[in-house]
């Protein structure tokens, strides 16, 4: 038989989270066909891992990869550093369905400005992705702030019974049509007035497919024990998995708090499927958040709307600069972008090291001057956290990123190299592996990454993409509580 790709002599860590072995894979039709003493076989393309390893492509849990994985398809921030799955839709704000009436609220402009919205319907979305031929496959959920801007006159204000009967509509179409879950962002002033109540009857929408409930917690400051609680409470309701998104103990007065937090996710774990990504850094992005303006760490602006010329500069300097206190400035600065240097190094570790944790990168491409986690996240984990740290071996920090992913989302035949499953790969040395991007440089590609195949097709090669697209649309497929058992 002739195989269509053969990769040899490879360190094959298979995403299950045990330790790595030697074999060759040969690749048919997309999808990995044998492993093993190969050294007869034929291929077309044949490849010489020389040792490296060969692990499954990585699936980034938590983006904003919403609109431009349509509008920019080569999707290079995330294939250079051997992403092959992204999941869009996470903190609320989805693309889809989406119908506005003007500006995209806060935080939806993080997607993109109006003229990205254009999926009335779940289903649109489906097919402009499928149509788009992305370089990744896509899943997506649905965000809780998107169904409100479509049926609430007024952000700020809990939903009436009429509005979540047709966000519980808009949902259950959606989920019909292929979505993973919901997701919220109850931190935003866009959801923060929504009751525990709205969202609970909107996650009864969940319970009979068994679909996923994501959260952005309604508090990563002093109140997030309360807000962890709130979050289980309505997965509970659900009889639907809960994953807390980006966990972490964010602001000064916070710190040295991750055992705490961990403590509750591992006690609610006992009766209910539960789990949290992160990514790995000590500093967070979103939008410029006037709650969050502070002196006590930190500050620096990635976007300003009625200010373009202070991306990449401190919030401290541009309002010396025009000699007014932090909050005035950054009122001026709004709709603005943020990084907020506001996390402890301490608490990233215990929270990135612990088994229910996933790894996300919550990278925003639409930053003009972004968090160097759109870049560098999944290497960041392979070569400073493993490699450097030793916070866990390598077959652990590639099961975080792999394995466990792809069981939590339920991306069947995704996630671990086992014969049969899709052929989405990336090959790395791990002795070079390394997240190049920083703060001061953030949009730079990573080291070390060889080559990453999806769905069976070299994509990135050499330190280029090749402009192959072999991405697909990855609709939920079965109960999502099965991969929590």
């Amino acid at each position: 038989m002739l195989y269509d790709t053969l990769i040899r002599n490879a360190l094959i860590i298979d995403g299950s989270n045990t330790p790595g072995y030697s074999a060759d894979v040969a690749i048919l039709n997309g999808r990995i066909e044998r492993i093993g003493d190969l050294r007869d076989a034929q291929a077309t393309e044949e490849f010489d891992a020389a040792g490296r390893v060969l692990a499954p492509g990585f699936i980034d849990v938590h983006t904003h990869d919403d609109t431009v994985v349509i509008r920019q398809p080569e999707m290079l921030p995330k294939l250079s550093q051997g992403v092959t799955t992204v999941i869009v839709g996470n903190c609320g704000i989805s693309a889809s369905p989406v119908s506005l009436k003007g500006n995209p609220p806060d935080p939806m402009n993080l997607l993109g400005s109006a003229a990205a919205f254009v999926y009335p319907r779940f289903s649109d979305y489906r097919a402009a992705v499928e149509a788009a031929n992305t370089t990744l496959n896509v899943a997506a959920l649905v965000g809780h702030t998107a169904l409100r801007s479509n049926h609430l006159d007024d952000l700020f204000r809990t939903a009436t019974p009429a509005e979540i009967a047709a966000m519980r509509e808009q949902l259950r179409e959606s989920l019909e049509a292929g979505a993973l879950g919901l997701s919220t962002g109850l931190a935003y002033a866009s959801a923060y007035n929504a009751s525990t109540d709205e969202v609970m009857q909107l996650t009864e929408e969940l319970t009979a497919f068994g679909a996923v409930y994501t959260t952005h917690l309604r508090s990563e400051f002093a109140p997030v024990l309360e807000a962890m609680d709130e979050a289980f409470q309505i997965g509970r309701h659900a009889k639907s998995p809960v994953i807390i998104s980006h966990l972490k103990c964010a602001g000064v007065g916070n710190w040295g708090r991750s055992p705490q937090l961990l403590a509750s996710l591992e006690e609610a774990a006992k009766t209910h499927p539960v789990g949290c990504d992160c990514y790995p850094y000590a500093a967070s992005s979103s939008t410029l958040d006037l709650k969050q303006v502070t002196d006590a760490h930190r500050i620096t602006i990635t976007w300003s709307t009625p200010h373009p010329q202070v991306s990449g500069r401190d919030l401290i300097d541009i309002a010396a600069e025009w000699k007014l206190p932090l909050l005035d400035a950054a009122k001026r600065l709004q709709p603005a972008g943020a990084v907020y240097y506001g996390m402890d190094e301490a608490d990233v570790r215990r929270i990135l090291a612990h088994p229910l944790s996933m790894v996300g990168s919550d990278g925003l491409p639409e930053d003009p001057f972004p968090h160097p986690r759109l870049w560098g996240a999944f290497p960041r984990v392979l070569g400073h956290f493993s490699r450097d740290v030793g916070l866990f071996p390598l077959h652990t920090a590639v099961h975080k990123m792999t394995g466990l992913s792809a069981a939590r989302f339920g991306l069947k035949e995704r996630g671990e190299i086992r014969e049969g499953n899709w052929a989405d790969l990336v090959l790395f040395d791990p002795a070079t592996v390394r997240d190049v991007a920083d703060f001061h440089d953030p949009q730079r590609a990573a080291q070390g990454i060889d080559g990453v195949w999806i769905n069976g097709v070299l994509s990135y090669s050499d330190g280029q993409a090749n402009g192959r697209r072999e991405g697909r649309f990855l609709a939920r497929q079965g109960d999502l509580r099965d991969g929590f058992r």
